[in-house]
């Protein structure tokens, strides 16, 4: 596919004598703590480009501690302004439905629609899929599968006459098994023809766990899966950022996996926190044109924050690291 261009794209040239995949903006947390009433943290958002303009839907969490979904944008991708209220859903006849919880949602636009995939309540964690096309009316979905499950992305365009999405099962406790897998479905509604994609690490880094991060970036050479990844410490779990290059044709298939992570917890936004030392990417920004990256991701489940990359960069780092 052809990633537009975005010219406005929130972006910072790697600095001189850097060689790391990613580069951290020096202006992070780009949404801090308390960026507006009622909403005490927002993290693990997704952003897309619409209509010249930085448009996503943000997990905050208030004085309740109970996350939920909601609107914001930017003209800058910088700084945002958030709806006072949560976001509101539909069913497909039109009647208003509601979940007790919602969080880390997943956004990409698939021939002029924009579906959004986050983690909702039904009897458990269990993916939610809605759709939208003004970011005003969001039409929900059944549940593509049974909980316990999380970290759902869709891939940017259609395989055929099938979407195709990256899942992490899971059972009641913590994600106790947490290998991703992926599904094919006509319809968005029935889901099948499932096949297994990436198992934890033995790398220390990704050890515990592994889940899909924003929608995977195709390439000439394949896809790149942004993923993040979990080890276990004496002080809880670490949050890290890894990459995979997925076969092109078949995303199933992996070509080259990073031994090493892109990215992990060393800032103070990313080590101190609601949830310590947590990297978690959820979105990139891509523009077509230069290959440029904005990575969003949220850190120490407090706040939001932008690393920088390109396409080759991260092409030429998974095949020079791959395991």
């Amino acid at each position: 596919m052809k990633y537009p261009a975005i010219p406005n794209l929130p972006y910072v040239e790697r600095p001189a004598g850097c060689n790391d995949p990613f580069w951290r903006y020096e202006g992070n947390p780009v949404i801090k703590r308390h960026p507006g009433p009622g909403k005490d943290r927002v993290f693990n958002s997704s952003v897309v480009f619409y209509q010249g303009r930085f448009v996503g839907v943000f997990r905050s969490e208030g004085g309740d501690g109970i996350p939920k979904l909601f609107y914001g944008e930017s003209e800058d991708g910088f700084h945002f302004q958030f709806e006072e209220k949560p976001s509101q859903f539909v069913d497909e006849e039109g009647k208003p439905v509601s979940s007790c919880y919602q969080y880390d949602p997943r956004l990409v636009e698939i021939e002029g629609t924009y579906y959004l995939i986050w983690c909702d309540e039904f009897h458990g964690p269990a993916l939610a899929i809605a759709y939208t096309k003004d970011f005003k009316t969001y039409v929900k979905i059944k549940h593509p599968f049974l909980p316990f499950n999380r970290n759902g992305v869709l891939f940017p365009r259609k395989f055929g006459d099938e979407f195709l999405m990256l899942s992490r099962p899971s059972d009641g406790g913590h994600t106790k098994f947490g290998d991703i897998f992926l599904s094919r479905s006509k319809d968005l509604r029935y889901w099948g023809a499932h096949d297994h994609v990436m198992e934890p690490g033995y790398e220390w880094w990704n050890s515990i766990k592994i889940g899909a991060g924003c929608a995977p970036i195709e390439t000439e050479e394949g896809w790149i899966m942004i993923f993040h990844g979990v080890a276990g410490t004496c002080n809880g779990f670490v949050y890290s950022i890894g990459a995979a290059l997925l076969d092109k044709d078949d995303p199933s298939k992996v070509i080259a996996r990073s031994a090493d992570y892109l990215l992990t917890p060393e800032k103070d936004y990313e080590t101190v926190g609601f949830v310590p030392n947590v990297c978690f990417p959820v979105s990139a920004l891509i523009d077509g044109p230069t290959g440029r990256i904005a990575l969003y991701y949220g850190a120490a489940d407090t706040v939001t924050a932008l690393a920088f990359t390109r396409i080759d960069l991260l092409l030429d780092f998974i095949k020079a690291h791959k395991r």
